[in-house]
């Protein structure tokens, strides 16, 4: 969760799982929209002597839908490269990594194995059109400790690039997503209503955040808002279908892997995509384990072939049965066969116009896992991190934002709170209360990439 480890293939291959996405207007610049994906889930910050990193094998992609029709208009892909300065080495610096000047700027040579990437620039889907915005942009090294990488803010700092109007990030970022892991997969514990649980109540009722205190590399750009909006134009009419965009990220490995007898290992063929992300858990919750590595190949476009489990999702069927008389109304709509037309607004088509003042995030009748951001909405002076169930317009669904409590909203959702938006039900009262216990505390910045500085390998302990 929010898609860590989320279908079994992936689960074996971290470098290309996309654990989280985020997109929202710039709080500083509202002309401007910031996209963060993560990828690499649950590092723990001490990991050596090979740290995480991008891997040179994968192509990143973050890709925005700007007119309603489910498919990529315009995708920056990354590409790392991984340079090792001194192989005679086991060390990944072999001394304080500081900031310098001269052939190996902005660090010093001691920082032995590094990172740099290209950003391209995708119209369409044709990569031979594609234009290279920066190319050999350095990656920070990761958080080690305070001998290795004294003064880390300044270190990450200068791998922020700044190339025209358009700001990016790629490197190692504190995991700002919060779930009771070990609870919520404990037969679907939820630690302050266990004591309704079936199976009744273990230990404190207090969440754990099972992501507390691990990492994620990130790759993050800010660009202007008419960089991704159909035909370039400035979105101000919340209520005009072209402020709203739809965007995913995904990570694709080529088709062949060589292993040589030397060690050598060499990649061949088309891309193929392994993961993908648009909506924080619905590969975790929603779709079933039998069809986990299929979502994860697929086009968001072609998602009506997962309609079905959006409109009659497990978890609103096991809460009722695993928390007896806590949801009497939502177990009595399943029995009806009811279908979930607010999970499918919410989740695969955006909200259209007319349903909550002032709102909408409506992006047509294709069914498709897009986060939906709608460009004319301004940032929040009192965000709520229940966004839009807290009547907060500018937080999730509309895009997501670093403190948004994504696994408390959607829990709310499922359970029924969203539902008299599109019919007559009167949500159960525990409804608009449930959460897993836990809250965002990560220490996120003010400014790009937002995401807080990694947790440090020398004095690090998970909670």
């Amino acid at each position: 969760m929010s898609s860590h480890r989320e279908a079994p293939a992936i689960s074996k291959d971290p470098v290309a799982d996309n654990t989280d996405v985020y997109a929202f207007v710039d709080p500083g610049d509202p002309s401007k929209v910031n996209i963060l994906a993560n990828f690499i889930p649950f590092e723990k910050p001490e990991g050596g002597p090979n740290f995480f990193r991008f891997g040179d094998d994968v192509l990143y992609e973050i890709k925005i839908d700007n007119d309603g029709d489910a498919e990529e208009d315009i995708t920056y892909q990354f590409r790392f490269k991984t340079t090792t300065l001194n192989p005679d080495t086991f060390l990944y610096n072999t001394l304080p990594i500081t900031l310098a000047g001269g052939p190996f700027a902005p660090y010093s040579e001691s920082f032995n194995i590094r990172q740099r990437y290209t950003v391209k620039r995708v119209e369409g889907d044709d990569d031979d059109d594609g234009v290279v915005v920066a190319a050999n942009l350095e990656t920070p090294p990761v958080n080690i400790g305070p001998r290795s990488t004294p003064g880390y803010p300044a270190l990450a700092g200068a791998a922020i690039h700044t190339v025209g109007s358009k700001k990016f990030f790629a490197g190692q970022r504190e995991d700002a997503f919060n779930v009771d892991l070990g609870s919520i997969f404990d037969l679907g514990t939820l630690r302050p209503f266990q004591g309704a649980h079936v199976l009744g109540s273990f230990g404190p009722s207090v969440g754990r955040d099972g992501t507390k205190g691990f990492n994620v590399h990130t790759i993050a750009m800010q660009v202007p808002k008419t960089d991704l909006t159909k035909d370039g134009i400035m979105p101000t009419d919340v209520g005009a279908a072209e402020s709203v965009i739809g965007v995913w990220a995904s990570a694709s490995r080529q088709k062949a892997l060589i292993r040589r007898k030397n060690g050598i290992v060499e990649n061949a063929g088309k891309w193929v995509q392994v993961s993908r992300l648009g909506n924080p858990l619905v590969n975790e919750v929603v779709i079933p384990v039998g069809k986990k590595d299929r979502w994860n190949a697929g086009e968001p476009k072609d998602d009506g072939a997962f309609l079905a489990h959006f409109e009659h999702p497990e978890l609103q069927t096991l809460l009722p049965f695993l928390y007896t008389g806590v949801f009497p109304n939502l177990a009595a709509f399943v029995a009806g066969g009811g279908a979930r037309a607010d999970l499918v607004a919410i989740l695969l088509t955006g909200i259209p116009s007319g349903i909550i003042g002032g709102f909408q995030n409506f992006t047509g009748t294709t069914h498709a896992d897009l986060l939906r951001l709608n460009l004319a909405i301004p940032p929040s002076a009192s965000p709520s991190p229940f966004g839009l169930l807290g009547s907060d317009l500018a937080g999730f669904p509309n895009g997501r934002r670093i403190g948004d409590n994504v696994v408390a909203i959607e829990l709310r959702a499922i359970a029924g709170a969203t539902l008299p938006l599109v019919t007559s039900f009167t949500p159960d009262g525990a409804a608009s209360a449930l959460t897993d216990g836990t809250s965002n505390d990560a220490a996120a910045l003010g400014s790009f990439p937002y995401l807080g500085h990694p947790h440090q390998g020398y004095d690090h302990e998970h909670d």
